[in-house]
């Protein structure tokens, strides 16, 4: 649908500029005129701008708020339609506050909630939409949305402490990089002409440290600009080329420190919503399908994928998953005790809890790993910058005879 950029008036005479998705002006008045608002002027803006750049979004708490609030709601046994108002009215006007106003008029003409939300894809995520869902066909959307608001505040919380154990390394490595640029550009360039004078051979070291202070002077901009466009490639090479996203992702998870992270964090979300959808009666091999969408790593999607096919030639579950040889083997292991005893759901439940506390205790283990080497490579650097400086220095004084 269109997106517009408008001016509005309030009863009390305070003028907005905002935005918002319609299908067409009228409905754009009549949706302001629900909130209360005058229309003055309007403009559909460039889908192109809007999709990257113009489009708003919401925080992470906002939207834990809402899928919270909301599943409370309809707890209590009040129409979706009612939880939607109830959440809308007890907002200030915001951007979520049109978002919402776009939803509830979408259902009341008809569509699924889940069909409503997929309008706002900047804002629910695949994820979130597919499980809603699934909520909406087993019947059990408050029990789904309960369980998505619990993931979001986990992912929430580990979100801020890895911001927080990450704030000192990042301004160590960034006041070093710093020093080391000012020593190539500007110290370096008039130390040249004296170690050159000194007389006598210049050092290995010394040279390549000479050289490295000429590309610094001369292609700081390349230096500058190569980290963003090696990004943009890959990303590029990425998107057109399967084998070249296969193997990034396969990278992103052998990653030295942050791939078993990355790892765990993606098995214990599989765990979390298979046990879900399981639970909810999906049927294991449409829950697979619909978990290939949620790992958002594609060695892992077609892990996920090859067994859903095993499964369906026959195969049990657990030998599926063993087979790829990408899963390990305590999900293996919980898979073949959830086959056996009936409680596929309770056992992923487990391998989630599991994951979870993982995650906890390798993210707090991370900070301790990360200063020491740090610390190392950052010394073998400037004491390589000392050495090739002085070294020469050291090398003339002491060839004096006095």
């Amino acid at each position: 649908m269109p997106d517009y950029k408008f001016k509005t008036i309030d009863q009390v005479g305070k003028v907005r500029s905002d935005s918002m998705i319609a299908s067409n002006p009228m409905e754009l008045e009549k949706r302001l005129n629900s909130m209360g608002f005058d229309l003055l002027s309007y403009d559909e803006r460039a889908k192109a701008a809007g999709s990257i750049f113009g489009r708003k979004s919401i925080t992470r708490r906002e939207l834990i708020n809402f899928t919270f609030h909301i599943e409370q709601l309809l707890k209590a046994g009040v129409p979706l339609l009612d939880c939607l108002r109830d959440i809308r009215d007890s907002l200030d006007y915001s951007h979520f506050t049109d978002v919402l106003q776009t939803i509830i008029d979408d259902i009341e003409g008809g569509k699924t909630m889940s069909l409503a939300l997929a309008e706002h894809e900047h804002i629910f995520d695949d994820v979130y939409i597919t499980l809603v869902r699934v909520g909406e066909e087993t019947g059990l959307l408050a029990k789904v949305l309960k369980e998505m608001a619990e993931t979001l505040r986990w992912q929430d919380e580990l979100a801020a402490h890895s911001r927080k154990i990450m704030i000192y390394p990042a301004i160590v490595i960034v006041v070093v990089l710093s020093v080391i640029t000012f020593l190539m550009i500007y110290l370096m360039p008039q130390l040249l002409p004296f170690i050159k004078n000194m007389g006598g051979d210049i050092p290995t070291h010394t040279k390549v440290l000479i050289s490295v202070s000429s590309a610094f002077v001369n292609y700081w901009y390349v230096m500058l600009m190569a980290p963003f466009v090696i990004y943009g490639v890959f990303k590029l090479a990425a998107k057109n080329n399967p084998n070249v996203r296969y193997f990034i992702d396969r990278f992103k998870l052998k990653l030295w420190l942050f791939g078993p992270l990355m790892m765990k964090i993606k098995l214990a979300r599989f765990a979390n919503y298979f046990a879900m959808m399981y639970g909810s009666g999906i049927t294991v091999l449409n829950a697979l399908k619909i978990s290939e969408g949620i790992m958002n790593n594609i060695m892992l999607e077609e892990a996920i994928r090859s067994a859903r096919q095993r499964i369906s030639e026959g195969m049990q579950i657990s030998e599926s998953f063993e087979a790829t040889g990408v899963f390990p083997s305590m999900i293996v292991r919980m898979i073949k005790i959830g086959e056996d005893t009936g409680a596929m759901d309770d056992a992923l439940i487990n391998v989630s809890y599991f994951y979870n506390r993982e995650v906890r205790e390798l993210v707090d283990k991370i900070e301790p790993t990360m200063m020491p080497a740090l610390t190392i490579i950052l010394g073998v650097m400037m004491g390589w910058i000392m050495l090739s400086v002085l070294g020469p220095v050291y090398d003339a004084v002491a060839n004096i005879k006095l």
